[in-house]
């Protein structure tokens, strides 16, 4: 991209914005330092770009960000954009190499291709590209290491490339999409699909993912996976398959193929070349078809122990003394995702001995464990939280887990459950500990048999680690050590200059940074002045700030400490635990 035509369209009248200019508006260069480049470009009348890049004076990613605005040409970010594997069919790796160009989509209705360029300005490129696939090219600006890195990775040995070797068999063509839009019939190889859905899968567990979203769009259906949390798109399908797609596995999960009007709910195993999972179908109609979420249970790995999970300190011991309590309840606490599952059975297999009968209720039975009896709720046929919990108790329990507590009737079922004698676990969903108690209180508990019976309580959320391979040390914004400081007290004492932790990027971790997840915990236990608390039916806050003066560390001073160390970093502790 010459840089001399900003200059052109100076002398013709019009525009006068440069690429200076624009970094400037992107916060990427100071106004001082773009007058010095301009002044430099007049002086010796190499283009700015070139004056930027000599004198490394900002990234790379927003030098092709600002040619992108100048020129009015999409920026895209690879590690973020969907691929469409029937792009990569489209076009041969050596015209991708030779071009510096990477496809993201192809659309056949309209015969287009959005093609990735290092220079999208290349005209004889682009000619020589839709020559070549007969496809309209539409160039969207993207950084060039990004795409020879794309090329590498994705047109030798990746979820694309092998999904791409059996799209080959059943992308229809132009005329079948017409005779299949006039006839709705089917002409897609039932072998392919279910390879494609097995590929997708395969990903699914090689990627570390939780959770696979099959989602359909007006023209295509995209595929996205939950890794380390967080949603992230990685495949575009054409919309001709999705419903070959979901009927392949609404098949294997069990479910109705003909019925599209309702939910409905399935399961099965899959057998990887990596590990064998246990998957939960959900099916839901939307308006462009049945959109499909798949859960991925790990049937091998084991339960990690309290440790592990993140817990240390004394927020560790108080944990571990309540739990080693004949009776009382344990709380823990958070949003929906937040690890609290986990950190129930990570309680129970601790717990679990021949010596002593433990009973869980839950929605769903996520794993099996050993020894434990494990009972699904079903309320379709009367089987709830609290009629279970009423039979657990004629079945001589030592441990009960009720996996919610959700309404009265089940909170003053487990309170008096453990004022007979029994350890109760259950979770709740608070955003903190001390929110709690007075949550049961607004429920119909009774302060008196509340402050008696509660033991302890837990809050907790996850945040992403840092990958270990490809972490490196900067200096944070003195403004955010300073924030950090003033958030943990005496519990930071920073020596010399403080350095923080981020991952840079790499293949293994998706270039996201980020490789696997760590619990952050605030640990309250019940002591004489909260239960006095309680009796009083006292806010949250000034449950919190008593918990607080007796030592306990909150949800964002376990998360900045792990920041410290170089376990997670300001960013995911600020995304999750931010008041």
């Amino acid at each position: 991209m010459p840089d001399n035509q900003t200059a052109q369209n100076q002398t013709n009248g019009t525009s006068s914005i440069t690429l200076a200019d624009i970094l400037v508006t992107l916060g990427a260069l100071d106004a001082k330092r773009a007058e010095q480049v301009k002044l430099a470009e007049i002086q010796s009348g190499s283009p700015q770009e070139d004056i930027l890049r000599k004198g490394q004076m900002v990234p790379e990613e927003k030098i092709v960000q600002a040619k992108s605005q100048l020129y009015n040409i999409p920026y895209v970010d690879l590690n973020s954009a969907p691929i469409a594997p029937a792009a990569l069919a489209a076009l041969p790796s050596e015209v991708a190499e030779r071009f510096k160009v990477f496809p993201i989509n192809i659309d056949l209705r309209d015969k287009s291709m959005t093609l990735a360029m290092s220079d999208p300005l290349d005209l004889s490129a682009i000619e020589f590209i839709e020559q070549k696939t007969g496809l309209h090219i539409k160039p969207q600006a993207a950084l060039a290491k990004q795409i020879e890195d794309f090329i590498q990775t994705r047109y030798t040995g990746s979820l694309t490339q092998e999904v791409t070797a059996a799209l080959k068999d059943v992308t229809p063509s132009e005329q079948e999409i017409e005779s299949l839009e006039k006839s709705k019939g089917g002409f897609i190889r039932e072998e392919k699909i279910a390879q494609i859905v097995s590929q997708i899968l395969d990903f699914a567990i090689k990627s570390r993912a939780s959770d696979v979203h099959i989602e359909p769009e007006e023209r295509l259906t995209r595929v996205r996976y939950r890794i380390d949390g967080i949603l992230q798109e990685k495949l575009s399908i054409p919309k001709e398959l999705h419903d070959s797609l979901i009927s392949r596995i609404k098949i294997l999960g069990g479910m109705k193929i003909d019925e599209k009007r309702i939910p409905q709910d399935g399961r099965f195993n899959f057998k990887g070349s990596e590990a064998e999972v246990d998957l939960r179908i959900s099916s839901l109609p939307t308006s462009w078809g049945e959109k499909i979420v798949m859960r991925l249970l790990k049937k091998s790995g084991g339960v990690p122990d309290l440790q592990e999970l993140g817990l240390r300190g004394r927020g560790l011991k108080n944990l571990e003394d309540s739990i080693l309590r004949p009776h009382g309840i344990i709380l823990i606490c958070g949003p929906t995702g937040s690890g609290k599952t986990t950190t129930l059975y990570s309680v129970i297999s601790k717990l679990n001995t021949s010596k002593v009968n433990i009973v869980t209720l839950e929605d769903p039975i996520e794993y099996k464990i050993p020894g434990v009896n494990q009972v699904q709720i079903n309320p379709a046929v009367g089987l709830t939280f609290a009629s279970g919990l009423r039979a657990f108790l004629r079945q001589d329990p030592n441990i009960i887990l009720v996996g919610e507590i959700r309404d009265r009737e089940t909170a003053d079922l487990a309170i008096q459950a453990s004022l007979t004698g029994h350890l109760v676990f259950s979770t709740l969903h608070t955003n903190d500990a001390s929110g709690a108690l007075p949550r049961l209180l607004d429920m119909g508990a009774e302060p008196y048999l509340l402050a008696s019976s509660m033991t302890c309580i837990v809050a907790q959320r996850v945040v992403r680690k840092i990958h270990d391979d490809c972490k490196e040390a900067y200096a944070p914004d003195p403004k955010i050590v300073q924030d950090i400081q003033k958030d943990l007290g005496p519990l930071w004492k920073p020596q010399g200059e403080v350095k923080f932790y981020k991952g840079k990027g790499d293949p293994d971790c998706g270039n996201s940074g980020y490789f696997g997840r760590v619990g952050i915990f605030e640990v309250l236990p019940i002591t004489e002045k909260i239960g006095k608390l309680i009796l009083e039916r006292a806010s949250a806050s000034e449950i919190d700030a008593q918990g607080k003066e007796e030592g306990m560390i909150s949800l964002k001073q376990d998360g900045y400490l792990k920041v410290t160390e170089g376990i997670t970093t300001v960013e995911e502790v600020l995304r999750v635990a931010q008041e």
